[in-house]
């Protein structure tokens, strides 16, 4: 069972909680990548979770 893709609407809006800049989809890892703050946010069942203590360093 494969993961749907994120909303591109969504994906346009959302911007890193600690950087304040753009994030990259890593469709493949359902992640959120902040290069700027070297931080990958989880894609839980569809949810971004962008709280910084669950995202995971790079």
């Amino acid at each position: 069972m494969s993961a749907a893709p994120l909303d591109p609407w969504l994906l346009e809006r959302l911007v890193c909680p600690v950087t304040r800049q753009p994030l990259r989809y890593d469709e493949a890892a359902q992640e959120l990548v902040s290069e700027a703050a070297g931080l990958a946010y989880p894609i839980r069942d569809g949810v971004p979770v962008m709280l910084p203590e669950e995202a995971r360093r790079l």
